[in-house]
């Protein structure tokens, strides 16, 4: 039996429509739209221009409608942490606000005199980033409270309410808000009062690989199309990629899904909520099957993409394989940053920042363009080094193997850094790893596939991989002295 699916997966720079055709123990993906999504800037906040993108994925669902002669599903999924309040009129309270918008500075302060963090951390085992959904509703409140009395969703689940009149809450990016209990995988009632926030602020829960509802009559209408399904998929992207890691049965695997962000973690059966996991900034996230993602999250290319905008901007238009032929050139690990360090998390002139940080934290100065790029990949090789090590720690085993997937593995010095820092063999691919474990979800919910297990062998045989091994031509002194200057960096 054939379906096809389509998938929209919304990134932090750009989003896609992609059509995904099963069949025969295959799956084949082809790109049929692509739009920006960078953050809306306005009177001094950041938000998602969520008009223009509702735009944008219904010219996807129109341009899907002419390729295809039938539709057997639709399944959205975007990044955490980020909501829209719809009203009781159905009305969006506003245009949601976007993660890197500032005005959750300093929020953690004021949440943790209401609830410790060691308390949250037991109840909902989420790593504290200023980002986190907690965080924005605290300040939403108090710069909004007119907006209580509507509706918390989560943006995927949003956008899919635009299509489908259907208000609910997948549960894979539900669990990035740091107000789901880890354990009952609900609503964590005790933080919510102690917050006080309305109850009804939160809506039902619903499972991956199910139904989202229907597209209503009047986008029908629109769109001059008959009815199509809407499923929950792995909503959240990170979800949806580690989905699509092309293991072979019951192998225990570690994975790194490497875009804008690097999610480095594990699958695993119950949430770990131990002061050791909490001490690591580990999360608990939701993942398909019932599974626990556990991993940590990582600034990951947004260090590249961000200098890349500023190199065009001073016309020096650097394509993405010229980075990588230029970061070859420089000495490797001569400069390193700590990527995760809160003064990256921002838009902002990222080649300046990274020479500014190399040189205050003893290292010298940064001469070129070609030592910037080096140092960012050197120093996210080193960062996934110390986070595996972690990992293995607490877990309690060894993993022989990594598998990369998304947008970054096509960086193959990246890769080559990762496999020789973290001395481990490194598994690269698929690419488009999002798009494709959404459409595996929408192809369990559908029953067309048995089992993740199915999915993931299905995408096993699809998929070209890459295979990189340590080159072993780093000494073990050096990477050692290299990995200690590392974790000494703020």
């Amino acid at each position: 039996m054939e379906k096809t699916f389509l998938a929209f997966d919304l990134g932090a720079s750009s989003g896609r429509a992609i059509i995904g055709k099963i069949s025969d123990e295959k799956v084949e993906i082809s790109e049929i739209h692509r739009f920006p999504n960078g953050p809306l800037e306005k009177d001094g906040a950041l938000y998602w221009d969520i008009e223009k993108l509702f735009y944008e994925l219904k010219t996807g669902l129109r341009k899907a409608l002419k390729t295809v002669s039938n539709i057997s599903g639709v399944g959205i999924d975007t990044w955490g942490v980020d909501y829209a309040i719809v009203k009781p009129n159905g009305k969006l309270a506003r245009n949601p606000y976007h993660y890197r918008d500032k005005r959750t500075e300093g929020a953690e302060k004021k949440v943790y005199e209401l609830i410790s963090p060691d308390e949250l951390y037991r109840k909902t085992g989420i790593q504290f980033m200023i980002l986190n959904t907690i965080f924005q509703l605290y300040v939403h409140k108090q710069m909004h409270p007119e907006d209580m009395d509507g509706t918390v969703l989560m943006m995927p689940d949003a956008l899919s309410y635009l299509f489908t009149g259907k208000v609910s809450c997948e549960y894979t990016n539900a669990s990035t808000t740091g107000i789901l209990n880890a354990i009952k995988k609900n609503w964590d009632q005790d933080i919510i009062t102690k917050l006080s926030l309305p109850k009804t602020l939160f809506p039902n829960i619903s499972q991956p690989c199910s139904s989202a509802g229907n597209l209503s009559c009047e986008i029908r209408k629109e769109l001059d199309c008959e009815n199509i399904p809407f499923f929950h998929v792995g909503s959240h992207d990170t979800a949806s990629a580690v989905a699509a890691v092309p293991s072979i049965g019951n192998e225990h695997f570690a994975y790194i899904s490497c875009g804008t962000w690097a999610l480095l973690g594990t699958e695993i059966d119950k949430p770990l909520l131990n002061e050791e996991s909490q001490r690591a900034n580990y999360t608990n996230e939701g993942g398909l099957n019932g599974k626990i993602r556990f991993l940590t999250n990582i600034t990951g290319l947004w260090l590249l993409q961000e200098c890349k905008r500023i190199w065009d901007s001073e016309g020096k238009k650097y394509s993405y394989s010229q980075m990588v032929e230029m970061g070859e050139k420089a000495e490797p690990l001569k400069y390193l940053i700590n990527p995760s360090n809160n003064i990256f998390l921002s838009p902002c002139n990222m080649p300046d920042l990274i020479k500014k940080y190399c040189y205050e934290s003893g290292q010298g100065m940064i001469k070129d363009d070609h030592s910037i790029i080096r140092c960012v990949l050197d120093s996210l090789g080193m960062c996934f080094r110390v986070k595996i090590l972690e990992l293995e720690k607490i877990c309690r085993t060894k993993f022989e193997k990594i598998h990369i997937i998304g947008g970054g593995c096509q960086n193959r010095l990246l890769m080559q850094n990762a496999a020789d820092l973290m001395e481990k063999e490194v598994i690269a691919g698929p690419v488009e790893a999002t798009a494709i474990g959404n459409i595996i979800a929408q192809g369990m919910a559908s029953g067309i596939i048995s089992s993740l297990q199915q999915g993931r062998k299905i995408i096993s045989q699809s998929f070209p991989l890459d295979t990189f091994k340590p080159s072993h031509n780093i000494s073990r002194d050096f990477l050692k002295n290299k990995e200690d200057f590392f974790r000494k960096l703020k």
